[in-house]
């Protein structure tokens, strides 16, 4: 993909946006957990000093030194003890007119208590945040009784200066806290988006959008049959409709399983225009690994169907055989009627009338018999240019005389042409490189009698066990070094369309043994 100008990757945009997204939660969390904290230590301030008050108020010698000729002497002492104790900042105790018997600050005592005290002159206990003497404190006020009759009132606060204080000390944990949550946070982010990043490819928003609006398009307009599978998987990622069709996939997912054997055995290494059959196809395959920062992160396999063109060119091949064949011929003949012309010139009539008529008896015999015995002139034609391929070859191949084939069922002429020229070029290729001294030989006999089509190929070569035979129908299987082993599996991909069988034996012979139904199967 050509890019006009580099735009930021949906990973890294991603990673920003999550890094905001957590900045301000985190801050906005710090901001809500400072407040809450402030708010749990007034909360807590409010306890502390309404305990203190409280106690002090319900102690009897509060309520006798309030009565005593001397409230200050007898409970300065005692109130000052009591704050350093618990840490407050100040304890006063007063007369019901506001008068301080008590006081942090000893010039203060005598002097009018400054805060609100009417709801504790009502037998209340309150707190409130008040200005005093000592600065803005949170304090708390409570009644002292005496006879079941308020005699005086208690107050005790400590100052805002020491709650922050108090806060501030403990500021420091709550912000490392807050930055160790942010750096975990930002580092899964980090780790989120590099994983994000591996899975896009590294690809901008606007760039996956035109890549998936152009692989839609493009999956659905291309005539080959596309099948990617993620490193590591068994389900396809991508199948379109073409291998679908080719393959014969259902809708919906498709695993390995569902693939072809020579598919499914495929390796995920590099593969060119390697020949695949399947139960009614031939497929050139191609496959390359797809990787990402030197790692390989899938395959992608695609599908050309050859069916046709492989059809085509086993006509072809047949044709073209029996050119040759032709050509051979025409040039022997040429040989033949130079020698007749010599005979003649040297007198030897008689025997150049018996050289000519026998070799052209003998052609036109074969020639009588096959288009006699075969319905099908190319099948006929076939034929005759494989007993001359095989003679070039050393080997003698014979269509045995009870061959009658006047019907050939459902098979069309490119089925018969394929069928039965692969079937005798493997047993010219077994008989061919048989270590036997005696000449190598191939026999073919078909007949249509009765329900089915048996065609019989046999040869003087070493055969194929019944296990042999499983393996050569099977596509990239061969017995010979030099060949793609295309041949057998061509001719099962026929056998089965029809419903037909094949079978191997050893008797006189190797044997392949054909068998079709001639009803119509499909």
């Amino acid at each position: 993909m050509i890019r006009s100008r580099r735009r930021a990757s949906l990973a890294g945009q991603v990673l920003v946006l999550q890094l905001l997204v957590l900045a301000v939660v985190v801050l906005t969390g710090s901001v809500v957990t400072i407040l809450d904290e402030r708010r749990d230590a007034d909360a807590a301030t409010e306890r502390e000093v309404t305990a203190v008050a409280e106690s002090i108020a319900w102690t009897d010698s509060t309520a006798a030194g309030l009565l005593s000729p001397d409230p200050s002497a007898a409970l300065q002492p005692q109130t000052e003890r009591i704050r350093l104790a618990t840490g407050i900042d100040f304890i006063v105790v007063m007369a019901p007119d506001r008068t301080r018997y008590t006081h942090t600050n000893p010039a203060m005592i005598g002097q009018e208590y400054s805060g609100h005290i009417d709801r504790a002159l009502a037998g209340e206990t309150f707190t409130e945040t008040y200005t005093g003497s000592l600065g803005p404190s949170i304090r708390a006020v409570t009644p002292v009784y005496a006879d079941g009759h308020i005699v005086g009132l208690v107050a005790a606060g400590v100052t805002r200066e020491k709650i922050i204080d108090q806060f501030l000390h403990g500021l420091p944990l709550l912000l490392g806290v807050t930055a160790v949550a942010l750096v975990v946070a930002a580092l899964g982010s980090v780790l989120l988006s590099r994983r994000l990043r591996r899975q896009t490819l590294g690809l901008a928003p606007a760039e996956l959008r035109t890549l998936y609006e152009h692989h839609d398009a493009v999956l659905h307009s291309i005539g080959e049959g596309l099948l990617v599978f993620d490193a590591g998987s068994d389900v396809a990622e991508v199948v379109n409709d073409e291998a679908r069709r080719l393959l014969t996939l259902p809708d919906g997912p498709v695993t390995r399983a569902q693939l072809p054997e020579s598919l499914r055995i495929m390796g995920p290494g590099p593969v060119k225009d390697e020949v695949h059959l399947t139960g009614d196809r031939v497929l050139v395959v191609n496959q390359d690994p797809v990787s990402f920062e030197g790692r390989v992160i899938g395959t992608v396999t695609t599908l050309r169907d050859h069916t046709e063109l492989q059809s085509i060119t086993g006509e072809l091949d047949s044709v073209r055989l029996f050119t040759e064949s032709l050509r051979s011929q025409a040039h022997e003949s040429a040989n033949r009627l130079h020698t007749v012309v010599t005979m003649v010139e040297l007198g030897r009539t008689e025997e150049a009338v018996a050289f000519a008529t026998a070799e052209l008896a003998l052609s036109q015999q074969l020639i009588d018999r096959l288009t006699t015995a075969i319905a099908e002139p190319a099948l006929a034609a076939l034929l005759l240019g494989k007993v001359n391929q095989a003679a070039e070859r050393g080997v003698d191949l014979t269509v045995t005389d009870d061959t009658a084939l006047p019907a050939t069922g459902p098979l069309t002429a490119r089925e018969l042409v394929t069928l039965v020229g692969n079937l005798v070029d493997n047993a010219i290729d077994a008989a061919g490189a048989s270590a036997e001294d005696e000449r190598p030989w191939v026999e073919v006999t078909m007949r249509s009698d009765g329900p089915e089509l048996s065609i019989r190929v046999a040869d003087s070569g070493p055969g194929m066990s019944p296990e042999a035979l499983e393996r050569a129908t099977a596509r990239g299987y061969s017995t010979k070094s030099d060949q793609r082993g295309l041949g057998l599996a061509l001719v099962m991909q026929v056998i089965t369309r029809h419903g037909g069988t094949i079978t191997a034996e050893m008797t006189y012979g190797s044997v392949v043994l054909v068998r079709i139904p001639l009803g119509d199967t499909e």
